[in-house]
């Protein structure tokens, strides 16, 4: 009901809205206090009556200040035709005095209430997102209102049913690597006694194709770089020697600028650069790397020569198994994980992987790796 409340807000209200639940609870009882205190100002200055009764005063005009019997009575307050404005100026001060510290008290316990208050959800999102990173960090601690202990301890209880459906997944991928590779390491052996060198050659190929389709999905299913350790990496001499080996392979890749030591996983990122210049060269015939470094984030772009991709397609080849070559021919595309990969590693840095085509001919796959993500 609230949200549909402040859905229906003008724009411009709704723009001055702060959006964090500190901001909103402050503003909140900051309102309420200032709103009570315009109240009560306004009953004061305005309505007071003008000559309250005094118990035993008899009818008919007396003296100011002097009853029937003589004795002197208090000053009745000034009502509305005199206003308090026309008080005394210590009786001025004294009461806005009064009215400023007590309003500037209200406001610093509404604004130390409401971060009080908003410190179990600011506490709950920051470890949702380290959750992602990280799936074995200690768990929230169970304590504040009973709201808050729910929460947590939901949030625990998730936490730990992920770590048993990943230790369970990683058992199962184990189990059938270990069933899949004891055929195929038959097959191999079987195949150096055919006595037919061109079908043994066949046989090779499509035992070693199989092997290498094994290997990408289950490496994509088990993850193993989710658990490596997070380093101070030095990205320029990983780049450099990335493309020696490429050299070395007879594929022609360039590296072009200077990047700063960057803070992730060495083996995950040696292998998502491997699969973008593995794409690049499969397809164009030879891969340009370029450095891209900034003070926020670092940027590596992967660019080949090749016919590119169709705009609509930019974004589900980054999908776990597709392709857009449906034949599944490794010299064409191999098995469709590559791009899923290194887009799931570039995420995992706090970053993400685009891809565009170039007007010249070719395509970019650019990883963008904020610094202060990790």
């Amino acid at each position: 009901m609230a949200a549909l409340m402040v859905a229906r807000w003008p724009a411009a209200l709704r723009r001055w809205l702060p959006d964090t639940l500190f901001g909103r609870l402050a503003l909140l009882l900051i309102v309420a206090v200032i709103v009570s205190h315009v109240l009560a100002l306004t009953l004061m200055f305005e309505l007071r009556p003008a000559h309250p009764a005094h118990p035993g005063h008899p009818p008919g005009p007396q003296p100011p200040g002097v009853a029937a019997d003589g004795h002197s009575l208090p000053l009745p307050p000034p009502g509305p035709e005199q206003g308090l404005w026309n008080a005394p100026p210590s009786l001025q001060l004294g009461l806005l005095l009064d009215i400023s510290v007590r309003l500037a008290a209200l406001v610093a316990v509404a604004w130390w209430a409401a971060r009080w208050l908003s410190r179990p959800m600011h506490r709950l999102a920051t470890a949702a997102q380290e959750l992602g990173r990280d799936i074995d960090r200690p768990p929230l601690p169970e304590d504040g209102t009973l709201e808050c202990r729910d929460a947590s301890r939901v949030f625990n209880q998730m936490q730990a049913r992920i770590r048993q459906q990943l230790a369970e997944r990683d058992r199962f991928v184990a189990a059938v690597s270990h069933d899949l590779r004891t055929p195929l390491t038959r097959l191999r052996l079987r195949t150096e006694c055919l006595d037919d060198s061109h079908a043994q050659q066949l046989f090779r190929r499509d035992i070693a194709e199989m092997d290498a389709m094994i290997a990408s999905t289950l490496d994509y299913l088990r993850g193993v770089a989710g658990a490596e350790a997070w380093v101070l990496l030095d990205v320029q001499a990983l780049v450099d020697s990335m493309a020696d080996d490429q050299l070395a392979m007879g594929h022609r890749v360039t590296v072009a600028g200077q990047a700063a030591p960057l803070r992730g996983q060495a083996v995950a990122l040696r292998r998502c650069l491997d699969n973008l210049v593995g794409n690049a060269i499969r397809y164009g015939g030879s891969a340009e790397v370029t450095l891209h470094d900034a003070v926020d984030a670092l940027t590596i772009e992967v660019r080949d020569h090749g016919p590119g991709l169709p705009a609509e397609e930019l974004e589900r080849v980054m999908e776990p198994f597709y392709r857009i070559e449906s034949s599944r021919n490794r010299q064409s595309g191999g098995a469709g994980l590559g791009l899923t990969i290194a887009s799931d590693i570039v995420r995992r840095h706090g970053g993400r992987l685009a891809l565009r085509n170039v007007a010249g001919g070719g395509l970019v796959a650019a990883a963008i790796f904020p610094r202060t993500a990790a």
